[in-house]
């Protein structure tokens, strides 16, 4: 029989790029719980620095040197760090990557025993998935929307793949309810919703714009990638992103995705800004009555001057 799960775990974007954001969050979530919905918690925070040539779906923009500070404060609040790897063109001259390596060892992947908990990989590459596996066992592995796993019988078959704690699916994928609803319990706790995508629903060069940032992180010379989307020059804008059919809403996960058995989430924005990111925080895991208060702890304050 399923279980439905009482919690929607949240994995959060930006573990390198908002370390100041989550700084100062963080202590606000964790010491004034009754601001934010019972029913969520943090699952991870997911990121990379960006000289990182192990990095893919987004450019890099994680702060760097600040690698440390981002593991202990990880550590502090038992929170899953994740490293995105997920470069998607990665060949063997690569796996030498001694930043890339460095990481894998401060975050427990070559004893673990410093860890008070598990950090996760999320990965595209094959060939760095097998030489992760071999020299950290250590960590856990996640499958990359970046994929773009758009036909669910190929998301199926990346679920029953042993490799993989969990799988982030396609956007597309997130309505075609009666196919999740019957997954097996031991599927649906693998699988992991992108919520709040952007990205034109109907989108057939979503491939090819991973290929080109995988590309300009090794460092290759070539031309940004072209995207002819309707409205694709006014960025990321997440009034329209909740229009979007593959969105998923904080009631949406609540009433729908959790009775349905599925309890992982993940919330896109790594090259947006930490004003957005707040609004992502504010929406799906703050109560509206104290959504002002957590403003004003973190940014607001009688002075502020907006222009």
């Amino acid at each position: 029989m399923q279980t439905t799960p009482k919690t929607a775990h949240f994995h959060l974007p930006g573990l390198f790029e908002f370390y100041e954001l989550y700084k100062v969050f963080l202590p606000l979530f964790f010491n004034r719980r009754e601001w934010f919905y019972p029913w969520c918690d943090i699952g991870s925070i997911y990121g990379a620095p960006a000289d990182c040539i192990w990095g893919g779906g987004r450019a890099g923009f994680g702060k760097n040197g600040i690698d440390r500070q981002v593991f202990d404060l990880c550590q502090k609040y038992g929170i899953s760090p994740r490293l995105t790897f997920s470069n998607s063109l990665l060949q063997s001259q690569h796996l030498a990557d001694q930043k890339c390596n460095k990481l894998c060892v401060l975050f427990g992947g070559e004893s673990g025993k410093n860890c008070a908990v598990q950090s996760g990989i999320i990965i595209h590459s094959d060939l760095l998935l097998k030489y992760l596996k071999e020299r950290y066992p250590n960590f856990y592995f996640v499958s990359s929307t970046t994929k773009v796993l758009a036909n669910f019988d190929d998301f199926c078959a990346e679920l029953s793949r042993g490799d993989f704690k969990y799988v982030v699916s396609d956007f597309r994928l997130n309505r075609q309810f009666e196919k999740l609803n019957a997954l097996p319990p031991e599927q649906k706790d693998k699988v992991e919703f992108l919520c709040n995508e952007c990205c034109w629903f109907e989108c057939k060069k979503r491939k090819e714009c991973y290929e080109n940032v995988s590309r300009k992180v090794l460092g290759q010379n070539c031309e940004d990638h072209r995207c002819t989307a309707p409205d694709s020059g006014r960025g990321y804008v997440f009034s329209a992103a909740m229009k979007n059919p593959g969105f998923i809403s904080a009631e949406d996960i609540k009433n729908i995705y959790l009775p349905m058995g599925f309890s992982n989430f993940k919330i896109e924005g790594r090259s947006l800004g930490s004003a957005l990111i707040l609004e992502f925080l504010l929406y799906y895991m703050t109560k509206p009555q104290h959504q002002l208060e957590v403003r004003e702890q973190i940014y607001l304050d009688n002075t502020l001057d907006l222009f």
